[in-house]
């Protein structure tokens, strides 16, 4: 069966439905899933899993390459902690190359929210999934190093959702993650909403650009 064409993307299981006819004939696709931080890249991951073949799919959340909390305070960054020059772009790199050449099983890092800390070896890519999932806010950053992950993606999707929204999703989870309401507002305000400035800004085009931002989102 044929899938959607570029146009007729309307649904996480039309952009499901892409992946799988883009990876015919390769032994494995890597999927770049980008956005600003709240448009829902989580969400729509966890949908794309469930939508995709099943045992074929895996998640690489960029999340987890974040530098942890003593290295950001060490470089004075622990304020800015999102920001582009907070993560390790150098190891997402690497693990993206290694997952690419589909040799043998790869750990990767995820992000504890609750923790805030990212947790080395906490999920595997397994050498028989075909269909990779990397979701993150500077993967189409278009500038060095982000620049440098561009040619690690077969397929790239960025999600367009309102700037107004995006605020209003970003009160709602740190204010859920036990933060004050003034609080909340103080981190959005001068931490998040630039960084989602950039996303929206300074990313190169994606071959995908979805704009459903009714959809539930994380």
């Amino acid at each position: 069966m044929e899938g959607p064409g570029l146009l007729a993307i309307q649904t996480a299981e039309d952009i499901a439905a892409l992946i799988v006819e883009r990876a015919r004939g390769l032994c494995r696709i890597v999927v770049g899933l980008a956005g600003a931080p709240g448009a829902g890249k989580s969400t729509l991951s966890e949908r794309l899993l469930a939508a995709l073949p099943a045992g074929q799919a895996a998640l690489v959340p960029m999340d987890g390459f974040h530098f942890d909390n003593a290295v950001l305070d060490a470089m004075g960054l622990r304020h800015r902690k999102g920001a582009p020059q907070t993560f390790d772009c150098a190891g997402l790199k690497a693990t993206l190359r290694r997952i690419r050449s589909g040799e043998r099983d790869v750990a990767v890092p995820l992000f504890d929210r609750q923790a805030d800390l990212a947790r080395a070896g906490a999920a595997i890519i397994p050498v028989d999934a075909r269909l990779i999932l990397v979701e993150g806010n500077y993967l189409l950053l278009d500038r060095p190093p982000w620049s440098e992950l561009a040619p690690l993606f077969d397929l790239t999707i960025c999600i367009d959702v309102p700037m107004a929204e995006l605020e209003r999703r970003l009160l709602t989870r740190w204010i859920d993650l036990g933060r004050s309401a003034e609080a909340a507002r103080a981190w959005v305000e001068g931490n998040d909403l630039p960084n989602a400035r950039l996303v929206i800004e300074g990313s190169c085009a994606a071959d995908v650009v979805w704009s459903n931002f009714l959809q539930p989102s994380s």
